[in-house]
């Protein structure tokens, strides 16, 4: 997490440090997008998902975030990384 900028949001950032804990890379962008989350998987089957910079419904976007983090077919059934 060091060096990176922290989303505006307090909800989604906690989402971000979340998908970071799960090993995720964030991945800085310009324009709608604020990131790009990319899972532990580092091949093209990994899920990647955008964070938006300024959603609707901040607290939804949020949520969205962490269901998508949790449904990662790339990680353990622990919730680490990928065996």
């Amino acid at each position: 997490m060091a060096g990176r900028p922290r989303h505006p949001h307090p909800a989604v950032e906690r989402a971000v440090r979340r998908a970071e804990q799960q090993l995720w890379r964030v991945i800085p962008s310009r324009g709608h997008a604020w990131a790009r989350l990319l899972c532990p998987a580092r091949d093209r089957s990994g899920c990647a998902l955008s964070v938006w910079s300024t959603p609707a419904r901040p607290e939804a976007h949020a949520g969205d975030i962490l269901r998508r983090v949790g449904d990662c077919p790339h990680r353990s059934p622990e919730g680490g990384p990928p065996p």
